[in-house]
């Protein structure tokens, strides 16, 4: 079966088009035909060697991916043959069939297209796992989102219009303002070119923010950890500037807010089914329009290299995602 193929962890040039044997599952795996697969930063980062965990290689990239059961392992009992389902794993989503953990797939409603079920798992749950299972956010409470264009971000901006929040969204471009305020963003604010500090404040009428959400790690997160409220919480989703930040630990404790660390893949894998009562309400709220993924392009499978560098460049709105079949 044809498959992208990584031989060695030197980023997105050096991936190639090749031909594998299909994988089996195991007894708690399905395996899928797979229709559409979704293009992350996390799938960057794999790989070019900077993610927290290192594949053996040679292995098939790809964190999230959708199509139809063919199999399934002899423990599973949530699955059959002909399914449509949308699934998450660690490697594997840029082939023609992979496998899926049980507890980490989730069967697909009635019209809900391939291509955005490709998109949701790892956005929206990141972003649903951050505000509702970190941070509790509350109705009317105000989140500054950074990086609020890409996936996770407008993601979590999305969700949060639908959870009632006071959505500010941060942008490193002008040209991704109206994005993010079609998502929801009541505010936007372009951290490259406006003061931080003055536009927050002025946002909160000198109150600071209840909830951040920060996909971007540097000087944008050591600013936002000045701009919190009283007993807010500051959640590091991700550092996509490529520099992790150090806090001075006196302005948590000044104001008695909590810095809350999300990785929702760990969880996932350590309450498995928590994480799939998640992903079928997240695929409830798709199916009823309450969410909306934004698909920047659909790519073929050969140009998963070329997707990668533009999410690299961040040229990329919402998530790229690989047409396969």
């Amino acid at each position: 079966m044809k498959a992208v193929l990584c031989s060695s962890f030197t980023g997105p040039a050096d991936l190639r088009l090749g031909e594998i044997d299909e994988p089996r599952p195991a007894a708690d795996e399905i395996l899928i035909d797979v229709h559409a697969a979704s293009v992350s930063f996390m799938d960057q980062l794999m790989v070019s060697g900077l993610y927290q965990m290192r594949p053996p290689t040679p292995f098939v990239p790809g964190t999230e991916a959708s199509g139809i059961v063919v199999a399934v392992g002899d423990e599973v009992t949530t699955f059959a043959p002909g399914d449509r389902v949308a699934c998450s794993s660690w490697t594997g989503g840029y082939a023609e069939r992979m496998t899926a953990k049980e507890s980490k797939s989730v069967r697909l409603p009635d019209g809900v297209a391939f291509a955005a079920a490709a998109t949701v798992l790892h956005n929206y749950g990141t972003a649903y796992y951050a505000l509702v299972e970190r941070a509790r956010a509350r109705r009317g409470e105000t989140m500054f989102v950074t990086g609020a264009a890409g996936g996770v971000g407008l993601a979590a901006v999305d969700l949060g219009r639908h959870l009632g929040l006071h959505v500010v969204a941060g942008i490193g471009s002008d040209d991704r303002a109206a994005l993010v305020r079609g998502y929801g963003a009541s505010d936007v604010v372009n951290y490259r070119s406006e003061d931080l500090r003055d536009r927050i404040k002025s946002i909160t009428s000198g109150n600071g923010i209840d909830v951040g959400f920060d996909n971007v790690g540097g000087a944008v997160f050591e600013q936002l950890a000045r701009l919190m409220k009283w007993g807010g919480r500051l959640m590091p989703i991700g550092f996509t500037s490529g520099e992790i930040p150090q806090l001075p630990m006196n302005l948590p404790l000044l104001k008695n807010y909590s810095i809350i660390g999300v990785f929702a893949g760990a969880w996932a894998e350590r309450f498995s089914a928590e994480a799939a009562r998640m992903n079928d309400k997240l695929m409830r709220l798709l199916a009823d329009g309450q969410i909306r993924p934004h698909i920047d392009r659909i790519l073929p499978l050969e140009e998963a290299g070329d997707a990668m560098r533009a999410v690299a460049n961040r040229t990329v709105q919402g998530r790229i995602v690989l047409k396969i079949r």
